[in-house]
């Protein structure tokens, strides 16, 4: 719900700008960018902290504040005027914001350690649900009730999700949280921890391929010979396969775990990735696009939940808001980077973005056989006792 909130304005966001009063076609780009990017921006570099605060103070407190803030700032978006208010506001949410790796971290916590995989792929998967339906949402509920009312929905829904929060979650005792060590964990002892720098970056280049499609591909499809309403409906075919294979990666992720260990099922499903994409690269046919970016999205959905599996399983119990407040930093900066570059390359080459991406992705297959240490999470998640 938070999710699909916060995407429910995107749509029309530049027709928004206008009304305040922008005529000019550049100014509408750059103030529509800026206002988009600076959200997530400030959210990635914010999200190590608010997980440490999580790990200190409580998690449900946390995320309540989060909601109810966001509540506030969608009410201020409805009452804006210019565009330097929108564009403070969505600051301003990116840094209140940061309930998605504390959610993590809240799920992964009451989670049984055999079933931590599965959950993580849940949570990815409603990650993914709420910014797939959250600008169509947004398109229709603007043409229907107003641009402004729209922002007071995204409130309403905001409101929801607090409202659900607080009947439905219960926190486990901080005692429990803590029971396992008198240490303090500081940034630094959490990025030293086994493999975690390594799969940091693995979570950032996965994203910034994954987000790559999002500027190019219909400019891509019009390249090899679509054309008009035909290409349009084709990219967002693709998109939606993209989205539907990802979520089938996620939940297949804890099944490959059981099977095989983290390394192994990063490396296979990283090599598929590139593969994929790069015949999606070459391919002409609507068939071979359509099976290509589906292996491509099941790939990447098995490696980004494995990868925080794989993170999750070397973090001490007291430092989960922290630790995953860095791997959703590092998600994140991926997301925000990637259309940026993808743009750059495409003025070039369209078709390279893709080859690029197969490139990185096979450069990273080697770097996780050679640097990651082999665990086997099947026998380390097995169930065991809990006082």
């Amino acid at each position: 719900m938070g999710f699909t909130g916060f995407t429910l304005v995107m749509p029309f966001l530049a027709r928004y700008m206008q009304e305040m009063g922008l005529t000019d076609t550049g100014e509408v780009a750059l103030w529509t960018g800026i206002t988009l990017g600076v959200t997530p921006a400030i959210s990635a570099s914010v999200a190590p902290l608010w997980g440490r605060v999580g790990d200190r103070f409580g998690n449900k407190l946390l995320v309540q504040r989060s909601l109810f803030s966001s509540v506030i700032v969608m009410v201020l978006m409805a009452r804006a005027s210019q565009p330097w208010q929108l564009f403070a506001l969505r600051a301003l949410q990116g840094l209140v914001a940061g309930y998605g790796p504390l959610t993590m971290t809240m799920a992964t916590q009451l989670a049984p350690r055999d079933q931590v995989a599965r959950v993580i792929g849940a949570v990815q998967t409603a990650q993914r649900i709420g910014p797939a339906i959250g600008p169509a949402m947004g398109g229709v509920l603007a043409a229907a009730v107003g641009l402004r009312n729209t922002f007071l929905l995204s409130a309403v829904i905001y409101g929801a999700a607090f409202v659900l929060l607080t009947a439905m979650y219960t926190e486990p005792p901080r005692a429990a949280r803590h029971d396992d060590t008198t240490e303090r964990v500081s940034f630094g002892n959490v990025l030293a921890f086994e493999n975690f720098l390594l799969l940091m970056l693995v979570i950032f280049l996965l994203q910034l391929v994954d987000r790559s499609f999002g500027p190019v591909l219909l400019l891509h499809l019009t390249q090899i010979g679509y054309g008009g309403e035909g290409a349009a409906l084709l990219a967002g075919v693709l998109f939606s396969t993209l989205a539907v294979s990802a979520v089938i990666g996620h939940q297949l992720a804890s099944w490959l775990l059981a099977r095989g260990t983290a390394r192994a099922v990063i490396d296979a499903a990283v090599l598929v990735a590139a593969a994929s994409l790069t015949v999606f690269a070459l391919a002409g046919a609507v068939w071979l696009l359509l099976l290509s970016i589906a292996v491509f999205g099941v790939a990447i959905g098995s490696a980004m939940t494995t990868s925080f599996t794989a993170a999750h399983s070397v973090i001490p119990r007291h430092a989960h808001g922290v630790s995953f407040g860095f791997l959703t930093g590092a998600s994140l900066f991926g997301s925000a980077i990637s259309p940026m570059l993808s743009g750059l390359i495409a003025a070039r080459s369209i078709r390279v973005v893709f080859l690029s991406g197969a490139a990185v992705l096979a450069i990273l297959v080697l770097l996780v056989r050679r640097v990651m240490v082999e665990r086997d999470l099947a026998i380390e998640s097995a169930p065991v006792d809990d006082e």
